[in-house]
């Protein structure tokens, strides 16, 4: 089976702006892909799910050549070790824990406060679990991957966009502004905010979340998890870039 497109994929968790940089990724006319596609990548007929799928609801784009999908939960594995997926460009993206939990808690206390998301330890326990397998794939993975402090998206942008286009092999650059598609803001597809809808990076991607309670105790469990994560990823990565 042949595979015209290169895949980018971006190993990252929830709300650590990968809907914003999906967007402008996904905005590049090389590139196909900007939401979570919610699927594993273990064989050649995922590859061909991939595409069948998004096709049903944007369009692939003349002359692109890159498919991209972001992985954000445990459920969803992808092997590498696939023939067809050996010229990748993967992404491993952290964003620091207390923001992160905080805003996983946010969301999902809007939808329903019995949700487990939504009580500050079901937000922990999805943020430990997730550091973890980011962690095993980076050692068992190593020189396979790059990795970015997700918080670049909005403070570093433009170095940031430009060390990307730089891995991913592209000659036309990324942009900060991005298109809406046909999944923008739908629930299940990433961000649901009307700020997602702005084609743009703002200032309030920056949340306010001093109104979301996170005990001292799990976050102290939190940010141990994430600061050896981090350290592995750096160490593992092929490249990175990460504030020092």
């Amino acid at each position: 089976m042949t595979h015209p497109y290169s895949r980018i994929f971006l190993l990252s968790h929830m709300r650590a702006y990968s809907s914003l940089l999906g967007h402008i990724i996904g905005s590049h006319p090389r590139i196909n892909g900007y939401y979570e596609m919610h699927q594993s990548y273990l064989s050649d007929a995922d590859l061909a799910q991939q595409i069948a799928d998004y096709s049903q609801h944007d369009s692939l784009k003349p002359d692109s050549h890159y498919q991209f999908d972001k992985l954000l939960h445990n459920d969803y594995r992808l092997n590498v070790s696939l023939p067809a997926l050996q010229d990748a460009v993967i992404f491993i993206a952290l964003r620091q824990p207390e923001p992160t939990i905080k805003s996983i808690i946010k969301l999902f206390q809007q939808k329903s406060s019995d949700d487990l998301y939504a009580q500050p330890t079901g937000a922990t326990d999805y943020y430990l679990e997730r550091l973890q397998t980011l962690t095993d794939f980076a050692q068992q993975h190593p020189q396979r991957y790059y990795y970015f402090d997700t918080e670049k998206v909005c403070t570093d942008t433009d170095r940031l966009l430009s060390q990307l286009q730089q891995w991913i092999g592209m000659a036309e650059p990324l942009s900060p502004e991005y298109g809406s598609f046909a999944k923008t803001g739908v629930a299940g597809a990433g961000d649901t905010s009307p700020l997602i809808h702005t084609g743009k990076i703002l200032p309030d991607f920056q949340e306010a979340l001093d109104d979301v309670a996170l005990d001292a105790t799990l976050l102290q469990q939190a940010t141990q998890a994430y600061q050896s994560c981090r350290q592995q990823l750096i160490h593992n990565a092929k490249d990175s870039l990460a504030s020092t």
